[in-house]
């Protein structure tokens, strides 16, 4: 085609597919993680109930993206932040596994879910800046539409995998609370294992992206002279 719809050049941007890679672990990550967050089923919780205790989720999310992230981002550059956000994203990960029957919100679900959150957080905004920051100007379109995309796709992929993950072990079985339990505790240990994967593909090919470059202008540079 003389003007494909996504011309494979855009793969040359710097820092494009790695960004990529890591919002899709991203989101295979932490939507899978969201959607086995459920306090119905394993807490016996009513819909408003659970659906008011994930607000603090939410909040934690909404403080650290808008007040936070972007000023270490500034500091601090994407792939640290992008690494250390995958691995804190794990770790709430694995805090949930140990969820039981006879839990308690406060205790069992709260702490970890917030660490969670402040994983997911710190990633997302840097993860996305990556994969458009060595974009030229005409391909920023193109650039954020793949890595919007990716996010769409990884987390459907994710959630496919996690749940065959549960079923496995019980989730969809006969057995009460208890079996659920196991495949949502299975659930969790995968999502975690995607984030620390995540992480450790971050930090070993994320590079910082080169400053793009475009042909000089003559006026420009014979105001300069």
């Amino acid at each position: 085609m003389r003007e494909p719809l996504m011309p494979l050049a855009i793969w040359r941007t710097p820092g494009l597919a790695v960004a990529n890679l890591a919002m899709a672990l991203l989101g295979a990550a932490w939507i899978p993680m969201w959607y086995f967050l459920n306090l119905q089923q394993v807490l016996g919780y009513g819909a408003f109930a659970g659906g008011a205790a994930l607000l603090p989720t939410t909040v934690a999310i909404m403080i650290f993206m808008i007040g936070i992230t972007a000023r270490l981002l500034g500091r601090l550059g994407a792939k640290p932040l992008v690494t250390g956000g995958l691995l804190v994203l794990a770790a709430g990960a694995a805090g949930l596994s140990p969820v039981r029957p006879d839990g308690a919100f406060v205790s069992d679900v709260l702490p970890a879910s917030l660490v969670a959150a402040v994983g997911m957080s710190l990633a997302y905004i840097p993860a996305m800046m990556s994969a458009l920051s060595g974009a030229r100007p005409e391909d920023s379109g193109l650039a954020s539409g793949i890595v919007n995309t990716t996010y769409q796709v990884g987390p459907a992929l994710g959630l496919a995998v996690m749940t065959a993950i549960a079923t496995s072990r019980g989730a969809a079985e006969a057995g009460g609370v208890s079996r659920l339990t196991n495949g949502f505790q299975a659930a969790f240990i995968g999502a975690g294992s995607v984030a620390a994967a995540g992480a450790v593909l971050t930090l070993l090919l994320m590079r910082r992206p080169e400053p793009v470059t475009t042909e000089a202008d003559p006026e420009q540079e014979a105001v300069r002279v």
